[in-house]
């Protein structure tokens, strides 16, 4: 089922200004849960403001302003489990649905982009559907914090394989971020690059099933250590 558009709400001051501003509010219906999800009206409007400038930065293009499937499929994997006193990181966090579903499951959250904007809206998303989490910005190959807190016993990744670049940085960061009990789902929608994500987790100690999701072409693959 596809999120439902709501009426625009007014802007919230937490929120970044320009086009992002301009708010609509998404109804998403998940196991045992009501999610309320705050977006862009429009994301090409925000695209056009990035282009518009004199040296617009490409790690800022808005693919963080849309509810991806990937993204919905992982969400509502991640609704329901028994998340209570697990520490989950999400990387690519866009507008934060997965992270807000695992806060309202009960685990402990650091929500990461490398788009502040994202992080922003995450944390609006967070205290509309009444929980907390943490934020943090910063690309996949900069790493520093969330390795320094590591072992997390999840870590949440959707539809991270749409650059190539992505691919060894995620090879070398998913195993430094879990311990022999963490897990790493990872959602993704059929993406060039996923054969060849896989064919290097299975080059490793890992390993690899799917988790159940419901959502078109979506997979979700679940990464574990060989003797977990």
């Amino acid at each position: 089922m596809q999120p439902r558009p709501e009426p625009s709400i007014p802007a919230l001051p937490e929120l970044p200004s320009g086009a992002a501003s301009d708010v609509v509010e998404d109804t998403i219906e998940l196991a045992g849960c009501t999610v309320r999800m705050v977006r862009p009206r429009n994301g090409d409007a925000i695209l056009d403001e990035l282009l518009s400038e004199d040296d617009p930065d490409e790690d800022r293009l808005p693919f963080w302003a849309e509810l991806w499937p990937s993204g919905l499929a992982l969400a509502r994997a991640v609704a329901g489990q028994p998340l209570s006193g697990r520490r989950v990181l999400e990387l690519g966090c866009g507008l934060g649905l997965v992270s807000v579903t695992a806060a309202l499951a009960g685990a402990t959250v650091l929500a990461v982009d490398r788009s502040p904007e994202a992080t922003a809206f995450t944390a609006a998303n967070a205290a509309r559907n009444g929980v907390t989490l943490q934020t943090a910005v910063g690309a996949f190959d900069q790493p520093d914090r969330w390795l320094r807190e590591a072992p997390w016993d999840l870590v949440l990744a959707a539809d991270v394989l749409y650059e190539q670049r992505n691919i060894p940085v995620l090879l070398w960061l998913l195993p430094r971020l879990v311990g022999a009990t963490g897990e790493v789902w990872l959602a993704d929608p059929g993406r060039s690059k996923l054969p060849t994500f896989l064919a290097g987790v299975d080059a490793t100690d890992w390993h690899r099933d799917q988790v159940p999701a419901d959502l078109g072409i979506v997979t979700i693959h679940r990464l574990r250590r060989a003797q977990a």
